[in-house]
């Protein structure tokens, strides 16, 4: 027995004996890893680590996603930017359906001018021409035709038509011409006859404002007469227009 223990105490004795090329190796215990103790002066171990870690946090944020809320409410509008520069002309659109027909215009606006006149008395030819005066008015608008100088004034421009009526005399020459101001524009001619006749002619004239239109008897150059008498009307002088127009000749 007492052999058994001289034997353990020297094991125990060789064992704590450190071999002479061995280093010695420090002791690390289950504790090592934490900080050191506050106020020691010892520094935290790093276990070969050169920096602390950085550490972030993460959120899965597809398991924190709520329900879709309400629209909200329309903002303000925004101020009006630049104008743009303007586009190119477009195609020409199809044409339209035809509209309907307007109302009937102002009757009082249309402009009327007629005149009808006749002479009751005969006229010879003298030295120098002569208008053919009438004494009798049949219809005279507005009195555009001069009864006193035997002249139709134009007072409303337009075309007119013109018409006038003479009786010959037996055995004279009949000659006078339709004026249009100071110009010729037809005759009415009739030979000597021993039978007396009625002579027409008519024209249309186109009129500006205070032209006139009138009869003129030929000079003395020849026997030149016309014929009428108390009872019966056989001159005649008719005019009036057509249409209204603010062109030229």
């Amino acid at each position: 027995m007492l052999g058994v223990f001289t034997l353990l105490s020297l094991g125990s004795l060789v064992a704590l004996v450190r071999p002479p090329n061995v280093h010695a190796v420090r002791c690390r215990r289950c504790c090592d890893h934490l900080e050191p103790a506050e106020g020691s002066g010892d520094q935290p171990p790093t276990r070969g680590f050169n920096h602390v870690p950085e550490v972030r946090t993460y959120i899965n944020m597809t398991i924190l996603k709520g329900d879709k809320g309400e629209r909200g409410d329309r903002g303000t509008s925004g101020k009006a930017g630049p104008e743009g520069l303007p586009g190119s002309r477009g195609p020409m659109g199809s044409k339209g359906s035809k509209g309907q027909a307007g109302l009937p215009g102002d009757a009082c606006k249309v402009q009327h001018s007629a005149f009808s006149v006749g002479r009751r008395k005969s006229l010879h030819s003298v030295e120098s021409y002569q208008a053919l005066v009438f004494d009798t008015v049949f219809v005279n608008l507005d009195d555009h035709f001069n009864m006193f100088d035997g002249k139709f004034l134009c007072r409303v421009p337009g075309i007119y038509f013109f018409n006038v009526n003479i009786h010959t005399w037996n055995f004279k020459e009949t000659y006078l011409h339709i004026m249009h101001t100071e110009r010729e524009q037809a005759i009415v001619y009739a030979q000597p006859s021993d039978r007396s006749i009625m002579q027409s002619q008519s024209l249309m004239l186109r009129l500006e404002l205070k032209d006139e239109v009138w009869i003129r008897l030929y000079k003395r150059e020849r026997e030149n007469a016309i014929y009428s008498d108390d009872v019966d009307v056989y001159i005649t002088f008719n005019g009036y227009i057509i249409t209204g127009s603010q062109g030229g000749n």
